[in-house]
């Protein structure tokens, strides 16, 4: 009896906690695919997961900073949704490669065409962003998921620092800082690495097996010359034993 009400009692402990922790990793979030530094551009991914169990994902709005607002923003197609990028004019002109820039991404809206995000499942919705601020050490883009039923939760309570986490934190994108010798090329120099890489990958395995294929041929040679040494052996037993038994 005291054994079964210890596992009832740590049964509904674990059921309490998994009930606590579930929002922590529930939340729409956004992270860079590599890094996002400071002036440059990135790629990153809003992951949203489907937090009902009789509802589907269907509608996901992300705005965008007016703090700091982002010349460069496209998204990449994705099947099965519809994707509308919502500009506005900007009060103080941005400066791009020379030229004056006289509005802003401040929106992009994706609407699933079909059955959206269903229940048990997540989805990455990326953009390629720039350029970054360099006077910021991170981006809260405050987002709204809308359910088949047509409840709306909204993300959009900033987190601060020293504070606990709200219930309904928005999505913040933390900034690393600047590359060395420029802010541009973090994708080229991500994809430069990674090349360089799969090349010195590609050359460490010809190296071994280089060096593997002669270490089987050393001990094949060694094997032969241990069997052709012990056939010698055993044969130069049995003459001896004739010579002994004709004696």
């Amino acid at each position: 009896m005291k054994a079964s009400r210890i596992v009832a009692a740590g049964a509904a402990a674990g059921i309490t906690v998994l009930a606590l922790s579930a929002p922590a990793f529930a939340h729409v979030t956004v992270q860079p695919e590599g890094t996002a530094a400071k002036g440059g551009y990135a790629v990153i991914d809003f992951k949203v997961p489907n937090e009902r169990d009789d509802a589907s994902t269907t509608k996901l709005e992300v705005n965008f900073p007016a703090d700091h607002p982002l010349a460069s923003v496209m998204p990449e197609p994705m099947p099965g949704w519809k994707i509308d990028v919502t500009k506005s004019k900007l009060d103080k002109p941005l400066e791009m490669h020379g030229e004056k820039i006289t509005e802003a991404v401040t929106k992009v809206t994706w609407t699933a065409e079909g059955k959206g995000i269903e229940a048990g499942y997540f989805e990455k919705f990326p953009l390629s962003v720039g350029q970054l601020p360099e006077d910021t050490d991170q981006l809260a883009f405050k987002a709204l998921q809308t359910y088949s039923n047509k409840e709306v939760v909204r993300w959009i309570e900033v987190p601060q620092k020293g504070k606990e986490e709200p219930d309904n934190p928005a999505p913040v994108l933390e900034l690393s800082a600047a590359s060395e010798g420029g802010h541009h090329g973090s994708s080229a120099d991500e994809d430069s690495g990674a090349e360089s890489a799969e090349k010195t990958s590609a050359d460490t395995a010809a190296s071994d097996s280089t060096s593997s294929a002669g270490t089987d041929t050393t001990a094949r040679v060694l094997g032969i010359v241990g069997i052709v040494v012990g056939a010698a052996g055993v044969a130069y037993g049995v003459l001896a034993g004739r010579r002994r038994s004709d004696a």
